[in-house]
């Protein structure tokens, strides 16, 4: 048979009918001729048509029998059907479409009749790949335009971040450090099913990618007071501090350029909010207590861990077990007493990010 045809399964229980069908449509369509429905089943489980031509009145299993079997099926399901049937009355008719048949061709049939109904509804079948095709592209397309939109933002953030950090000489690896701690705590939130509240409306990616801007604002910090040897002065402190606020100003900056911005909307709130302290001593905004956004309470834990636990000029760092005793006493005062919690959960975790970029 020529490579390419359609095939069409014919399936009747009179050998005449089938050798009539067969005669008709065999020089368009690879004919399979099938003497029951049984048999139909058979078949099936080896060569999958384009389109099945079932008689209605068989004995042992009849066409309705057999499409409600074939409908029930994934596998066959969306195979086209089409009843030969030498019943004629209306009821028959509605009963065989109502089970799913695409259409209803009474015996005896002409030969021009039933190869223009079959020619139409394989047109139909074919134009319905075709589109489910083009779809099934276009949401490729759209998926991978949507990763190189998100790659795009994240090598903004990331360069940007790499600016900052390039400049500050005495935080190196700090943005990755902190991203890892992030990532910690965030896992154990969802773990253990706390604030799920908030961190269930989150977009985490975005949330880690936007942790990257939290010291953005030291942009605008002068180099002398960034890579200053020895500890800072008050006045120089104060100056220092204008990093948090500033922050928020780049990163509304940035989102005023673009249309796609909802990625930047961790960034802008931890940026200016995880120097707060629980107890309202912090700074901008001197917020206390749940008027801190979670995304700022988490970042204060583990942008102070970073802190404590890297060397700098002024300070030798301190243990990873040193580190967890200030955090602990910090509960209640510096830090969300629940997050202090959490972060002894994964405090073994801390440590080895710690270790593992030292």
């Amino acid at each position: 048979m020529e490579k390419g045809r359609h095939k069409i399964m014919l399936v009747d229980d009179n050998i005449a009918n089938l050798t009539v069908g067969k005669n008709m449509l065999k020089n368009i369509y690879e004919v399979y001729a099938i003497p029951s429905a049984a048999t139909l089943f058979e078949v099936l489980e080896h060569v999958t048509p384009d389109l099945i031509l079932l008689d209605i009145l068989m004995p042992e299993m009849d066409g309705y029998e057999a499409i409600r079997l074939l409908k029930a099926n994934s596998r066959w399901a969306d195979i086209p059907v089409i009843f030969l049937t030498s019943k004629k009355d209306e009821r028959s008719e509605l009963e065989g479409l109502s089970l799913g048949a695409i259409d209803y061709v009474a015996k005896p049939f002409s030969a021009p009749l039933l190869q223009k109904r079959i020619e139409n509804h394989l047109l139909l079948v074919s134009q319905r790949r075709i589109l489910q095709d083009y779809n099934e592209n276009l949401q490729e397309k759209v998926r991978q335009q949507t990763e190189q939109v998100v790659e795009l933002q994240n090598a903004v953030l990331t360069t940007v971040a790499e600016m900052v950090e390039f400049r500050d000489n005495m935080t190196g690896g700090h943005v990755s450090r902190t991203q890892g701690y992030l990532k910690l705590l965030l896992d154990k939130l969802q773990e253990e099913k706390i604030y799920m509240e908030e961190v269930s409306l989150w977009d985490l990616d975005f949330l880690l990618r936007s942790a990257q801007l939290h010291d953005v604002g030291k942009i605008a910090i002068s180099d002398a007071i960034l890579n200053k040897p020895g500890g800072l002065t008050p006045e120089e402190f104060e100056e220092m501090k204008r990093h948090a606020a500033v922050g928020v100003e780049v990163v509304d900056r940035i989102a005023s350029k673009t249309t796609e911005h909802a990625f930047l909307t961790h960034a802008r709130i931890i940026a200016g909010t995880h120097h707060e302290k629980w107890n309202g001593t912090g700074y901008p905004a001197g917020l206390k207590g749940f008027e801190i956004p979670l995304e700022g309470r988490l970042m204060a834990v583990a942008d102070v861990y970073d802190a404590l636990t890297s060397a700098r000029s002024y300070k030798k760092a301190f243990t990873t077990k040193e580190a967890e005793e200030i955090i602990e006493s910090g509960r209640g005062i510096h830090f969300d007493p629940v997050l202090v919690d959490v972060f002894h959960m994964v405090a073994k975790r801390f440590a080895e990010v710690a270790a593992s970029s030292g």
